[in-house]
């Protein structure tokens, strides 16, 4: 009979203690819309990143961000529209720099998004492959719709839009730009480029890979 008490007591005890422990807090969601504040040398942006229509650009993007990986990059291009130079966009990022990269993004088009080309877009850069996004991307001043997907073209990915700073942004598209640079570039690269001294999430919780940052490696050096 003891033995059945003493039984009972510790099944009780070992219940009470299993109803006490601390459950692990679920992840946070990230929230529909994530401001990113960019600090340049031109002036503040603040760019609105729309996870929930394009998730896999908008993560994408707030990686580089909360990694730091956009930290010290720079606005490298004024793609300035013929007969309306007020027109057009700018483009920056980490360029070519290899060692701030990430794996490519797939493309997610603007006929699947419902986002499009229009005034104060951000819309991911890349080269001839279609999944080939990184974190360079564009600002548009006026629309672009020839940038959308249609027949016979993917189009860009559009992730989000400018909230603050468009006459930053018209700033810098209105910058003095070279002779230089190669196809569709020729002519639009700028002189001096805007460095990007800092690029800040104000929403959400920041999620960094957690990968060595290579690039810090090799700062200061020429």
């Amino acid at each position: 009979m003891r033995f059945a008490k003493l039984t009972v007591l510790a099944l009780a005890l070992g219940a009470s203690v299993s109803a006490a422990a601390p459950q692990k807090a679920a992840a946070p969601k990230e929230p529909p819309i994530v401001r990113v504040r960019m600090i340049t040398s031109a002036g503040v942006i603040t760019l609105a990143i729309d996870v929930r229509h394009a998730p896999k650009t908008g993560a994408n993007f707030l990686m580089y961000v909360d990694d730091g990986r956009l930290d010290g990059t720079r606005f490298y291009r004024a793609a300035r529209r013929k007969g309306a130079p007020n027109l057009g966009f700018v483009q920056g990022g980490i360029d070519t720099d290899a060692r701030r990269r990430l794996e490519p993004v797939p493309l997610e088009p603007t006929s699947k998004t419902g986002l499009h080309h229009v005034d104060g877009a951000v819309s991911m850069a890349r080269y001839d492959n279609p999944n080939s996004g990184t974190a360079n991307f564009s600002l548009m001043v006026g629309a672009s719709p020839n940038m959308d997907a249609r027949p016979g073209s993917p189009g860009y990915a559009v992730f989000g839009r400018i909230v603050g700073g468009m006459d930053v942004v018209k700033k810098i598209l209105a910058m003095p730009t070279s002779p230089g640079g190669e196809g569709a570039m020729k002519g639009q690269m700028l002189v001096k480029p805007v460095t990007i001294i800092r690029a800040q999430r104000l929403d959400g919780t920041p999620k960094p890979t957690g990968r060595a940052k290579v690039w810090e490696l090799f700062a200061g050096m020429k």
